[in-house]
Parts: C-alpha cells; sequence; structure tokens
C-alpha cells in the first residue's frame, strides 16, 4: 500500500485528531508517519504510528518577568517564524519516504513545495472552516457577520494578506527545493482551479458544508483521537469522581494567559465553584490554572474521551478539539471563548441547543460562570440535547471518510 505523511502543526487539540486519521489510514494498509512538536512524540508513537520530530522552538516573548503570550505568538506568525517552521518541517520529512502528503493549515507554507518537489499529491486537514463562503468569515476571525458580500470579502482579504505577508517566504522553500518559483497568489489560483482537495474534520450537524463552496471542500465528520490504551487514570481522579456528584470541567486548553492572569482566572473560578455549589475539575493546561479547594481538584493531561463522559458539564475556550470532545460526551457546555476560533464555536454551541451560556473571556465574572455552572447542572432540556446530538455525531465516521479521500486521490494520480 501507500505511504502517508501527515504535517501537523499546532497544539494537542491540532494534532491528536489526526493520530486517529493515522490509525485509520494504517488499518486500511497504508504506512503513517506524523511529524508534529517534540511534546506529542509519545502520543503518536503509543498508536503505532511513526514520528518526526519538528522541534519545539515556540517561547512566550517576556519583559523583565512578565510573560506576553501575544508577542510570542505573533513572533511564531512572523515571516521569520514561518521562515523557521518551515526549515523544520523539511528538515523532519527531508529523508521520509512518501506517496502522499496531508498538511494542516501552518505545514502548507512548506508543505506544499515539498510535495511538489517530490512529485506527491497533497490535500489539506483542517479543524474549522476557513474558505471563503457568503454564509460567514473564516472561522478564526471569530462569530460576527458583514452578509454575503462582507463575509466573501473577508476571506479574499486574508487570503491576499497571507500571500502577500509569506509570498518570500514561500519563494524561498521553492528556491531550497529546486523548483520554479512562482507567486504565491497564482500558486493559490492553481490550486483552486485544480479544486485542491481540504477535508474539514468536524461534524456537519455542528457546522455544515457551505452550499457555495467549491467542489474539493469537504466536511467529513469529526476525527477522534486514537486511544493508545496506555493511559491509566490517577487514584487521586477516580477518588474525587466517586465521592460525589459528576463535576463541572474547567480548562482552557492551549489558550496562553500572563502568570497574573492565570491567578485572577484560578481564583475567579474558585469562587464560582463555591457561589455555584458544584464540585469542579480544573485542567492546568497552558493557562496554568490552579485552584485548591475540598470540592476542586486540578488536574493536569487527562484525555477528554476517558475524561468528559464522567463530567456534569465542560466550561472551556471552544477549541476546535475540546468543543468536539464536549460534544461526543453528550453533556452541557459552558463556552469561555477568547480569540481565533472559539467565538466561532461558541456560537454554534449556542445554536444547537447545547450551551449553558456563552461568555466572552473579556467579560467572564463570579457570578456569570456560577450562574452558568447551575444552568449546565439543573436544565433538564440542555442535558437532552447534548445527549441526542452526543448519539447523532457518535453515528458517523469522520475517519473512514479521510480514508476514502486520500486513497481516491491516490488512485486518480497514479
Amino acid at each position: 500500500m501507500s505511504r502517508v505523511v501527515i504535517i501537523a502543526v499546532g497544539s494537542r487539540g491540532d494534532v491528536a485528531p489526526l493520530t486517529g486519521v493515522g490509525v485509520a489510514l494504517q488499518q486500511a494498509g497504508h504506512t503513517v508517519s506524523i511529524a508534529a512538536y517534540t511534546p506529542f512524540a509519545d502520543m503518536i508513537t503509543q498508536c503505532g504510528l511513526g514520528f518526526r520530530e519538528l522541534p519545539a522552538k515556540l517561547e512566550l516573548a517576556t519583559d523583565g518577568a512578565e510573560v506576553q503570550p501575544m508577542k510570542g505568538l505573533a513572533v511564531f506568525a512572523s515571516p521569520t517564524g514561518m521562515r523557521a517552521l518551515g526549515h523544520d518541517i523539511l528538515a523532519a520529512v527531508d529523508n521520509e519516504p512518501a506517496d502522499i502528503a496531508l498538511l494542516s493549515p501552518f505545514a502548507e507554507m512548506a508543505g506544499h513545495p515539498w510535495a511538489e518537489s517530490r512529485g506527491i499529491p497533497a490535500i489539506g486537514v483542517r479543524l474549522q472552516p476557513l474558505s471563503a463562503t457568503r454564509h460567514f468569515p473564516p472561522a478564526i476571525l471569530g462569530a460576527w457577520s458583514a452578509g454575503a458580500a462582507g463575509n466573501r470579502g473577508a476571506a479574499r482579504m486574508g487570503a491576499w494578506l497571507v500571500d502577500r505577508v509569506y509570498g518570500k517566504v514561500v519563494a524561498d522553500f521553492r528556491r531550497e527545493l529546486g523548483i520554479p518559483r512562482d507567486s504565491t497568489r497564482a500558486l493559490r489560483t492553481q490550486r483552486t482551479n485544480a479544486k485542491w482537495p481540504i477535508l474539514h474534520g468536524y461534524s456537519p450537524l455542528v457546522a455544515s458544508r457551505p452550499s457555495d463552496w467549491r467542489p474539493g471542500l469537504d466536511v467529513t465528520g469529526y476525527w477522534w483521537p486514537a486511544d493508545s490504551g496506555k493511559w491509566t487514570p490517577p487514584v487521586e481522579l477516580t477518588r474525587f469522581l466517586s465521592a460525589g456528584p459528576p463535576p463541572v470541567f474547567v480548562g482552557f486548553g492551549s489558550l496562553m494567559v500572563t502568570p497574573a492572569r492565570a491567578e485572577q482566572l484560578s481564583d475567579l473560578i474558585g469562587q464560582a465553584a463555591a457561589r455555584a455549589g458544584v464540585r469542579v475539575l480544573v485542567q492546568a493546561g497552558w493557562t496554568s490554572l490552579h485552584v485548591a479547594d475540598d470540592s476542586v481538584m486540578t488536574i493536569g493531561d487527562t484525555p477528554h474521551d476517558w475524561l468528559f463522559p464522567r463530567l456534569a458539564a465542560v466550561a472551556h475556550h471552544c477549541g476546535a478539539g475540546t468543543t468536539a470532545a464536549g460534544l461526543r460526551a453528550g453533556v452541557p457546555t459552558i463556552a469561555l471563548p477568547a480569540y481565533g476560533d472559539g467565538p466561532f464555536w461558541a456560537a454554534r454551541l449556542t445554536a444547537l441547543g447545547v450551551a449553558a451560556a456563552a461568555i466572552n473571556q473579556r467579560r467572564l465574572t463570579v457570578d456569570r460562570l456560577a450562574a452558568a455552572m447551575r444552568t449546565a447542572v439543573d436544565d433538564p432540556q440542555l442535558r437532552d440535547n447534548a445527549r441526542r446530538l452526543g448519539a447523532d455525531i457518535a453515528a458517523e465516521d469522520g475517519a473512514a471518510q479521510a480514508v476514502k479521500a486520500v486513497e481516491s486521490r491516490l488512485h486518480h494520480t497514479t
């Protein structure tokens, strides 16, 4: 069979779903390697997949003792940062045998030239809708609408800006790989005209495929992280779960904040839990939350597919992966988005009737969080909506659809 290389750039929520796709491809007889950041090596290899290391170089900018998360992200997303990332990608897959490449969004700048230099096809893999449609702007821009023309214009402007900012970066990759130089705009047009395939790993029940998307843009259903079968819950966690009613989960995943904001959020969560009279599990995450109380436990990295079905509700930043896990578990959500695609998914959860509240983190208060916790625990209609949607989503098989798309692409290029 074929050799598949998946280049997955991002946090755990960006990488973990692609392990499920990788395992499905491997079960179909293909050989699969995933290039991802260093911390995800065990997650990938324990699933039986090959791992190719992208050194985890992203560091937060600092002003003295104060961490500046947005500065760190700005450095990562700058042309210099994307050039460094691209070189890491090319080094990781330099000697990797490949018949096809699956590229996450941040992998495309180096991934497209690399695949072209190898003479192999590529497929885009995304966890949120980014392509132009009249229905909404790209999901990473939030949950607003400027009307049909404005929404499509926002996507076109975003694509123009990306091509403008990173044009020289892409040109340098093409030169280093020995393939003809062309403008990023022309290359994008070529991919569009060729109906370059992009798979979207979320449920059409949650965000349906826009009717005006071009052919080649498909929504497959969710891709679930592969289960290595090697995780065992800590005794303290199982003891806490069995010591009382199901708790409410609070976590912000890969969201990065300053130490002062982390302390503020931790205090707010503790007060809200006490005011609502509910037990709470707090996940430290990249935010470094910590709450110590008889009815509150702080935990580290814990598989959401194991944890979430044991909870009363989940409060989170609405990253694509955490949103998916909460929906799959069939429990109500408290949407606490901050930026990026969080507001988009929060709006979808609200429209689907599975969110007790949607509170932007800038407006988060003890009273608002406590009220949302009580609603999530007490509202039977909300719980019923979440259970029904979770069951419907569980009936989908997004990974199988991704396998079909990969094999179709391989068939048409041989």
